[in-house]
């Protein structure tokens, strides 16, 4: 096997589509690899608009400390409505892509933890000092409560408000069959939400198939969705993720 395109022959299922689909089918094809990108989930707006709407009145009117972002889908949400974060409300977010995404469009971002990408990072690493008022947290409506009762364990005021809603998409059949067939050698796994979809839609799977976790949590959500976990990646990014996979296959 090639050192310098490990993959090679190796056709893997990415989940997501988008701007992180596109990156991830790159960094594949540099190792050799053949992306099959096929979306997995998809976004809807919140099934209660009123709460959204009145949560981000109170936001651009300056009553938040802070707002924490967790998913580039929830910025997506504050572009859509043109939200304007006041300069006395700082800004959080959980991992570098959703911090890239604020940052590209035009939100300062005061606070990304360093070193685990996650909610349980994100409390674990706040500051001390930084600690007061209220703070805002639009998610999605499958959200795990972790971050709010965290950020309420360390003496904020922590509000959740759903901003969109998860969900499934259907593979075409075509997917199914190379999954079921062992043609698609690996499928990346980037949330519990996806590991549920394939659960529902592509199991059983081939004894053959390598799934490859994103994180330690998404690995312990696609075990409770019944799955195997052959590899996990040591951070949160697009890149630990294909190292996962490439540290596996070269053993």
């Amino acid at each position: 096997m090639s050192h310098t395109r490990p993959l090679s022959s190796w056709r893997v299922l990415v989940p997501r589509g988008g701007s992180w689909g596109d990156r991830v089918a790159a960094r594949l094809r540099e190792f050799g690899g053949v992306p099959v990108v096929a979306p997995m989930l998809n976004f809807a707006s919140s099934d209660d608009p009123t709460a959204l709407a009145n949560a981000l009145h109170e936001l651009q009117d300056g009553q938040f400390d802070w707002i924490v972002l967790t998913s580039a889908t929830t910025v997506d949400v504050l572009v859509s409505q043109g939200i304007r974060i006041p300069e006395g409300t700082r800004v959080a977010a959980v991992g570098e892509t959703t911090a890239a995404s604020l940052a590209l469009a035009g939100y300062q971002v005061d606070f990304v933890p360093s070193s685990d990408n996650s909610a349980r990072g994100l409390v674990k690493e706040w500051p001390a000092h930084e600690v007061q008022g209220r703070v805002l947290v639009p998610q999605s409506d499958i959200a795990e409560p972790t971050l709010v009762a965290g950020l309420a364990k360390l003496g904020f005021r922590a509000e959740y408000v759903t901003a969109y809603r998860t969900v499934g998409v259907p593979v075409s059949s075509d997917v199914v069959a190379d999954v079921a067939s062992g043609r698609i050698g690996a499928v990346l796994i980037t949330s519990g939400s996806v590991a549920r979809q394939v659960a529902a839609q592509l199991t059983p799977l081939p004894e053959s198939t390598v799934l490859v976790c994103i994180g330690p949590r998404t690995a312990f959500d696609t075990r409770a969705a019944g799955l195997p976990v052959h590899a996990i990646a040591e951070e949160r990014t697009t890149d630990a993720l294909i190292d996962a996979l490439v540290d596996y296959v070269t053993g």
